[in-house]
Order: C-alpha cells, then sequence, then structure tokens
C-alpha cells in the first residue's frame, strides 16, 4: 500500500473515527483524500473521545470534503483526534464551513487555522472572504475548478 496516494471514500453509511484511523494506518503515503458522504456520524460523547486513538495524515496535501455531511468537516478541523500537516489545500462547501465555524466565530484549538494553505469554493464571488481571511489568516481563497486531483 505504500504507493496509493490517492483515496476515494464514498459510502452510504456514516464514516467513523475507527474508520479514519484504520485508514490513515493503510495508506500513510496517502497525499489526497476525498470523502463523499451526507450521512451524519454516530455522537460520540466525550468520556468516549477522551479513549480514542488519534488519526494523523502526515503527508495529506489536498482534502475534498465538498460533498459531506458538516460532521467531516467538523472532524477535520475542529477535532483535538485528528492531526493535519501544514500546507493543507482544502476544498469545501462555503455553506457548510460557515456552519461549522458559527460564521466565523467559533475558537479553534491548536494551530488548525494556520494549517490551511488555500480553501477553494465555488461560486467564489457569493462568499464573505474578510471573515474567511480573518478566521484563515494564512489560506488563499481559489475557484473550485483549480483544486484538481493530480494523477
Amino acid at each position: 500500500m505504500k504507493l496509493v496516494t490517492q483515496v476515494l471514500l464514498r459510502d452510504e453509511h456514516p464514516f467513523e473515527h475507527e474508520f479514519f484511523l484504520r485508514t490513515s494506518k493503510s495508506f500513510p503515503f496517502m497525499k489526497q483524500l476525498a470523502i463523499m458522504n451526507r450521512k451524519a456520524q454516530q455522537i460520540k460523547s466525550n468520556n468516549d473521545n477522551k479513549i480514542l486513538s488519534i488519526i494523523e495524515y502526515p503527508n495529506l496535501t489536498r482534502l475534498d470534503l465538498s460533498y459531506t455531511h458538516d460532521d467531516y468537516v467538523q472532524l477535520f478541523l475542529f477535532n483535538m483526534k485528528m492531526s493535519l500537516p501544514n500546507n493543507l489545500h482544502l476544498r469545501v462547501d462555503y455553506e457548510s464551513l460557515e456552519r461549522v465555524t458559527y460564521c466565523f466565530t467559533r475558537y479553534m484549538t491548536g494551530n488548525s487555522s494556520t494549517k490551511l494553505a488555500a480553501l477553494y469554493f465555488d461560486p467564489v464571488d457569493q462568499i464573505d472572504e474578510y471573515h474567511i481571511k480573518n478566521y484563515f489568516p494564512y489560506a488563499c481563497i481559489h475557484r473550485t475548478f483549480g483544486f484538481i486531483l493530480s494523477k
């Protein structure tokens, strides 16, 4: 599995923490991850969250969450059990991002906001670029068509 650098996850059932943990271990050289899943994750209690292992994607450069439930955006941006590398390019639905960040006012723990190098939306002219730049100060904003998974 050392040669796998691109992964597309699509299902009608929600992906849970254990699934992402196994995926990260199975594909340690993954650079690009696209998730297509509109099903909400099962809610875990705070006690369950304390015993979960940290999910690491050390080589991830591109993450596509544009066709996911808000839970996945929240998981990748706010969950302390998810470790992402710096300079990440994220494709996400603007309205979903707006909801999970509470209109760009939600406190981000650690340095999650500085890890994003680029955000991809469509259409760009309908977003509030001022609030995005304040919330993600180092992220460049692009149109979705610029987010191409390499071959």
